[in-house]
């Protein structure tokens, strides 16, 4: 036989983790070990190389090189007798596989997951690949014919892997020591010529920007604001206005339970690769928050609301926390949880309704998408939208207030049907960085939409974390949990203590931005590069590997230089610390030429050069956070779009000196006449103070 038999399966290592990743893996016939000594020591002793596995839970190839290779006695054999195997779970480690991707793509051109490396029990690397078959098919080679080819080198030919773990050694080496380039600014310049990519790649029928695979890139649509902000260019809104509404009316948005999936396989985001990951969900929230303040648009804000009610539901743990991703399959297939037959949908709803519903969602009898290995129809619809409901319920002759009711009315039908199918497996890692990535998501939410229930879940989660972690140990762990410590990385904290800023600026409870500070002095302590500038992804402390990865690059999410970089900006002009800024202004030096190179990779980072460059405006009332007055003032700030500004409050008598203490600029700002007053500073000027909100809104935006 080839597959063993489950009745007799024997666990191996990986029974002992915690992570769903690798106890997938568990009870596979390869003698699969964590990352750690005993493994390392294995190889040295017993003059092994290493096959290095790198995934996640959710990852759909991960399964399918699961079932083909992992789960197979033959090939188990061969990786248990010639190799020792370690898998790792990217999201637990993500700074072994930053590191190893990194080394895949300078080897291949190209990277992804799995990710597999076979490397040297020093963990040099000498080959670098992704999804590999067990038996070679394409072209590709298989793990059956590659693994057999290896161990014959290794034991009989090991000087031709000396010569290539030397070149790869030499590679990172020189890339590590070498000296950042750049003439150590970034200008109005390279943010014009980010948006002329954008423009210039921007899909004017379907919006979004190029061709299939169509990813969300949330911060590409939150830098356009800002510099639609900046310049007044209309054009900058109507690509951001375009995109958030093709995606809401796409297949990639859950019609029924809400929540976007992780890309589009088209050109129309009609077909999406299934997966829901949680740091999607919390940055598609602030562009469609700020895209709300921006335009107004009902659609906007109803988008958040169901996004945070998607996480609510499926995304939260008992204690506060947020897991981080839903599978994109259930029983084995591929979106086959959303998936909808016409006559399904017509025994569920009453006639009329189901005539609605189908034209709304544009279902058909044979399916609406081409399965993508077979290239037909398979009779399944994936919900999505083509006309307004203005023109749907002009055509089914009824109001549109009508129309609404109807669609709602199915749709919580359908969802109760949904609820009874297999579910996809949720990945329930509680991870410090993407939970400080929806603090910040929530509270910026809170203040757009109003909605104070946003905050209590932002609270919740970020009490948590301060609570498990930080106020525990004195420091964060990558995994929030009371089950393991894992490292910290940069990212932790620079997501953390973004998310603890707009907390500060949502509740003005000051516990929340002396987190942030006391985070921030920590991080600058352990993870600057004193030579070059910016953040390196690992603490000074942490395990050596081949080396340590700096990263400024804004991919599926922003990076944490990107992130650290504006939260100098913002925590040095809250402060009035003029330290923290500059400390801003040499990760912009550090980074200026590489940005300025090819500034479309870089637009989170860019948002802070927008913030930094200007104009931008420092606020801080006077006022008591329970009076009327206060809170119109608040309302006032918080309805607009305003993204270069930071907010702070003073409250009246010996409150305040919490304030005072951590910025002591504040200390003569006082109410006025025994009212709420602004304070207002733009671009290093003071303004008059005043008791008008609308004054104080004349202020904050006055370009001259």
């Amino acid at each position: 036989m080839n597959t063993y038999d489950d009745d007799k399966r024997k666990p191996n290592r990986l029974v002992h983790e915690k992570s769903p990743y690798l106890l997938q893996h568990a009870y596979n016939p390869v003698d699969w070990y964590p990352w750690g000594t005993e493994a390392f020591k294995k190889a040295k002793d017993e003059n092994k190389p290493i096959f290095l596995s790198i995934g996640y839970s959710t990852c759909h190839w991960c399964h399918v090189m699961e079932r083909e290779s992992f789960e197979h006695q033959d090939l188990a054999d061969i990786m248990n007798n010639n190799f020792v195997a370690i898998k790792v779970d990217r999201e637990e480690r993500p700074d072994i596989d930053a590191v190893y991707m990194e080394v895949c793509q300078a080897m291949n051109g190209n990277g992804g997951w799995p990710l597999t490396i076979i490397m040297t029990p020093e963990k040099v690397p000498f080959v670098a690949a992704t999804y590999m078959p067990k038996k070679s098919i394409l072209g590709r080679i298989g793990l059956m014919e590659l693994l057999p080819q290896i161990n014959e080198i290794w034991t009989k030919e090991y000087h031709k892997i000396e010569e290539q773990t030397s070149m790869i050694r030499f590679h990172f080496s020189e890339r590590t020591t070498k000296k950042p380039m750049g003439k150590g600014t970034i200008d109005d310049n390279v943010l014009y010529l980010a948006f002329k990519h954008l423009e210039n790649t921007f899909d004017e029928e379907n919006g979004g920007f190029g061709n299939a695979p169509k990813f969300p890139s949330p911060h590409n649509l939150m830098y356009l604001l800002r510099y639609w902000n900046r310049s007044g260019d209309e054009r900058a809104l109507k690509i951001v206005e375009k995109t958030l509404s093709a995606m809401r009316s796409g297949g990639i948005y859950d019609h029924i339970g809400f929540g976007f999936h992780r890309y589009s396989t088209d050109s129309t985001w009609l077909v999406p690769h299934f997966e829901k990951m949680l740091y999607d969900q919390g940055m598609l929230a602030i562009a469609y928050s700020e895209a709300y303040q921006a335009t107004g648009k009902p659609e906007f804000a109803e988008t958040v609301r169901e996004i945070f009610e998607y996480v609510e539901r499926y995304m939260t743990s008992p204690e506060g926390g947020f897991y981080c991703a839903e599978d994109a399959d259930s029983e084995g297939v591929e979106g086959k949880f959303y998936g909808w037959d016409i006559e399904e949908i017509k025994e569920i709803l009453e006639e009329a309704d189901a005539e609605l519903f189908i034209d709304h969602f544009n279902v058909e009898k044979s399916g609406n998408f081409l399965d993508e290995s077979t290239r037909q129809r398979t009779g399944k619809n994936i919900l999505h939208i083509k006309t307004g409901p203005d023109e749907t319920a002009r055509k089914h002759n009824i109001t549109i207030e009508k129309f609404q009711s109807a669609i709602e009315k199915s749709r919580q039908k359908l969802f109760k049907v949904r609820e009874k199918r297999v579910h996809p497996s949720k990945d329930d890692k509680i991870l410090t960085d993407w939970n400080g990535l929806m603090i910040a998501s929530l509270a910026i939410a809170s203040r757009a939409l109003g909605e104070l229930r946003y905050t209590y879940m932002a609270k919740r989660c970020a009490d948590l974390i301060l609570t498990s972690t930080y106020m525990r140990t004195g420091s964060l762990s990558h995994l929030c949990s009371e089950r393991t410590e894992t490292p910290s990385f940069l990212e932790d904290h620079a997501f953390l203590i973004w998310g603890l800023i707009e907390l500060y600026e949502t509740t003005f409870e000051t516990s929340y931005l002396n987190a942030a500070l006391k985070l921030n002095e920590y991080l600058l302590d352990n993870y600057w590069d004193e030579d070059n500038g910016g953040f390196y992804q690992t603490a000074r402390t942490s395990e050596s590997l081949l080396f340590r990865k700096k990263e400024v690059y804004d991919g599926a999410i922003p990076s944490g230089n990107s992130i650290a970089f504006s939260n100098l900006i913002r925590l040095g002009r809250m402060t009035g610390n003029t330290e923290l800024e500059k400390k801003a202004y040499e990760i912009m030096k550090a980074f200026s030429g590489t940005i300025s190179a090819i500034p479309i990779g870089y637009t989170q980072f860019l948002s802070g050069v927008n913030f930094i460059l200007g104009p931008s405006s420092e606020v801080v009332i006077a006022g008591d956070l329970n009076s009327e007055d206060t809170k119109l003032m608040l309302s006032q700030l918080h309805k607009e779009y305003l993204p270069n500004k930071v907010v702070m409050v003073k409250p009246p008598g010996t409150e305040g000196n919490a304030i005072t203490r951590i910025a002591e600029y504040t200390e003569n700002i006082v109410m006025k006449d025994g009212k709420a007053t602004a304070y207002v500073c733009r671009d290093l000027s003071c303004k008059e103070p005043t008791t008008d909100p609308e004054k104080m809104m004349q202020l904050i935006k006055d370009k001259k």
